[in-house]
């Protein structure tokens, strides 16, 4: 039987801080992941009603909304890309201070104009606000793949999810069930600004650790060579590429079904505002613990194993549900709602081990592995509501969740295909991290699979 090694130093810190290092925490980092918490929860306050939001002041129905928030997917999709590539040049941490500023100023634009109803407005301040939250986020990820031991290198994504979707939407969410009532849709935007502006600061001021505060790239590597760098290992190592799709696949429909879901189960269900929003915080409160629970499970089970039948498989099944068995059992059982979106949460956990998967899969370039995996889950904000957008009308809203469990399923094939090379999984079982491995990796001749 193994036991989890104690990291360097740990003897002389607190039980507390002892105990997040066992269970795979950078303590370096720990603030970072508390500013990183607070941060999406001040993103995450509008994840329950923003669509119908912009529908009342300016969009006029729930179609134009989708309009503006695919715009923002886009906006998302390109930063997440960026995030990953401007780190490894001008270091994490600036990239996200950038992030940061982008997201506090497009975010007083955006309400301004809303006051008016100007649509085009709304369509430039809103997407263009959607470059701020994935340059901050996925800035601060990169920094923990820079840190955290390939080893304990599950768990410590794991928490950087929980931090993430502990924000975005669950806590979130739930500030907004209280505080609409009180403030109103457009009063909770302006609450969402000061809590953003806090996340920041305990992140950006708080984290010491150095290995953030530089470039990660050699000093030879160019701006336009960095960036291509990470969209070329895309077809160079093709396992890299199919785990993008996965990561595409991992939240799209969750995006999707944030533009979906809000009008059918508030309205034509009939739980309401409120219980809607509590139902996302159920989904994404059970998801929050389970992305610690699959991030330790799956240094042991194996990453690619928690993927495919916790993840693509289980999301499948459980997506299904979480539409299904609501309409079919109505109000009167909400439930059995909860029940299902519990299900749901848990099991989109299952995809956490695939941000440690991709740069384990090119340690030689992890950091365009990393631009590539942050490219996926940027378009995934697009993806989501395009699908939403495309199928909506012909198929309507049963017949866009089949499409999102198919989808599931295809990353579950996918996902098969996404094994280590035998010399990078003995390596890392030897305790070897990820640059040891890259300097192995780049010393060997290339093979034709890359």
């Amino acid at each position: 039987m193994t036991t989890t090694p104690v990291p360097p130093g740990a003897a002389e810190r607190g039980p507390v801080t002892r105990l997040l290092a066992r269970a795979g925490l950078p303590i370096p980092l720990a603030l970072g992941y508390l500013g990183l918490l607070i941060f999406m929860i001040g993103d995450g306050i509008e994840s329950g009603f923003i669509a119908p939001f912009i529908a009342a002041n300016g969009a006029g129905d729930d179609i134009r909304a989708s309009y503006v928030v695919t715009i923002y997917g886009v906006a998302v999709m390109l930063a997440s890309w960026l995030s990953g590539a401007l780190s490894e040049l001008w270091g994490p941490r600036r990239v996200m201070f950038i992030g940061l500023v982008i997201w506090l100023a497009c975010h007083v634009g955006f309400l301004v104009v809303a006051a008016s109803g100007n649509y085009p407005l709304m369509l430039l301040f809103y997407g263009l606000r959607g470059f701020g939250y994935p340059m901050f986020a996925f800035g601060f990820l990169v920094w923990i793949t820079a840190v955290a031991p390939a080893r304990r290198l599950g768990a410590a994504v794991g928490w950087f999810y929980f931090a993430f979707t502990g924000g975005l939407p669950t806590l979130g969410a739930l500030v907004a069930s209280f505080t609409n009532p009180l403030l109103g849709h457009y009063g909770t935007l302006w609450l969402s600004l000061g809590v953003i502006t806090l996340g920041g600061l305990v992140c950006l001021l708080g984290v010491r650790e150095r290995t953030g505060y530089s470039r990660l790239a050699p000093p030879e590597v160019k701006p336009v060579q960095s960036l291509m760098s990470s969209m070329a290992i895309a077809w160079r190592n093709p396992r890299v590429g199919m785990g993008m799709v996965v990561r595409v696949i991992n939240t799209a429909p969750e995006f999707g079904m944030l533009v979906l879901f809000p009008t059918i189960f508030a309205e034509r269900i009939g739980f309401g505002e409120s219980r809607w929003l509590l139902l996302v915080s159920v989904i994404y409160g059970t998801n929050i613990f389970f992305n610690l629970i699959f991030g330790v499970i799956s240094d042991r089970l194996g990453w690619r194993n928690t993927i495919f039948w916790f993840g693509a498989l289980g999301c499948s099944v459980t997506t299904l549900l979480l539409y299904f068995v609501p309409v079919a059992a109505g109000a009167d059982h909400y439930w059995l709602a909860l029940l299902v979106g519990a299900a749901y949460g848990a099991t989109l956990a299952g995809f956490v081990p695939i941000s440690a998967l991709l740069p384990s899969l090119a340690p030689e370039n992890k950091g365009g592995a990393m631009a590539l995996l942050n490219f996926g889950a940027g378009a995934a904000a697009f993806v989501g509501p395009a699908i939403v957008s495309l199928f909506l009308g012909p198929l309507g809203a049963g017949g866009v969740v089949i499409v999102f469990a198919l989808l599931y399923v295809a990353a579950a094939v996918m996902t098969w295909f996404l094994k280590l090379p035998e010399k990078t999984q003995a390596a890392m079982e030897a305790g070897a991290d990820l640059q040891e491995i890259a300097g192995e990796t780049a010393a060997a001749p290339r093979s034709p699979a890359g």
